[in-house]
């Protein structure tokens, strides 16, 4: 945890929880400019550690990872909901971060919570926050009313509905323990992250590794050795010694004058080279 636990006496209180320290480090960046008054008074890297943070500082937002080890973000909040008032302060307002839109959609329907999809765009960003200084206006107004009402119903009632998913596997392939889900990739003169379910595939090229997308093409220096042991296996099929290719990518299989299996890519006009040692993956296609 990286606490700043002695901030300045302007501007709301917030805590980020995201097991992934480059993705703390964006929405920290992200928010400075759509929110410089903002004070980012903790990071978490897992659940535990968010609930902690929120229960000693008591601030005001809490920014939380749908996945993360050990607590995910929805469990968190839960725990974060049913945390006792202190001075009658208002409840702290709930913030998911997610790669997925499964869980924003319902999230975001309800009202209750707000969400963020990585990576951090400031465009969408800057909805979030007006929704949430609203929120704050209207705490703010509410403050001589008395005591902070207790959690919405409807809010228990959505993270229930969303810890249920993430129990039953929630559709998130790339989250499987150790898995990489982002790269973090250079475009032109700026680094970029790439969510791994985006790449059509890897090439390696001498020092370099060459990363697809439909969109763009952008180069990492981590080799095709390491992003084997990193990726998953059942996604990201390996069909040459300098070559992976994304399994939901592959829009089908020809042979060369030479009789060398090609793969076609989806978006993507280049054909992919298989090695004899992986024509096994396309027996009978």
């Amino acid at each position: 945890m990286n606490p700043n636990d002695t901030p300045a006496a302007t501007g709301p209180r917030a805590v980020v929880a995201d097991d992934e320290r480059l993705m703390r480090e964006q929405l920290r960046a992200r928010l400075a400019e759509v929110w410089p008054e903002l004070q980012i008074v903790a990071e978490a890297k897992n659940g535990v550690e968010a609930v902690e943070a929120v229960a000693r500082l008591r601030p005001d937002l809490v920014f939380l990872d749908i996945r993360m080890p050990g607590m995910t973000g929805v469990e968190a909040a839960r725990e974060i909901a049913r945390l006792e008032p202190v001075d009658d302060a208002p409840a702290c307002e709930i913030v998911f971060i997610t790669a997925y839109d499964q869980y924003a959609v319902e999230a975001f329907e309800q009202g209750v919570v707000d969400y963020v999809l990585k990576p951090a765009e400031r465009e969408r960003l800057q909805v979030t926050v007006q929704r949430l200084k609203a929120r704050l206006a209207l705490r703010a107004q509410a403050a001589g009313d008395g005591p902070a009402p207790a959690p919405a119903q409807e809010l228990h009632a959505l993270l229930a509905r969303l810890a249920s998913q993430l129990q039953q596997g929630g559709g998130d392939a790339a989250a499987a323990p150790g898995r990489l889900r982002w790269i973090q990739a250079t475009v032109g003169q700026q680094i970029q992250m790439i969510p791994v379910d985006e790449v059509l595939f890897f090439i390696s090229d001498e020092k370099y590794t060459r990363v697809q997308t439909a969109q763009i093409e952008a180069l990492i220096r981590k080799p095709i050795k390491e992003l084997i042991d990193e990726l998953d296996p059942n996604q990201f099929w390996q069909i040459h010694r300098s070559t992976l290719v994304n399994a939901k990518a592959i829009a089908g299989i020809s042979r060369d004058l030479r009789g060398r299996q090609l793969v076609a890519v989806k978006g993507h006009a280049e054909k992919l080279e298989v090695s004899r040692s992986y024509t096994h993956l396309f027996k009978g296609m």
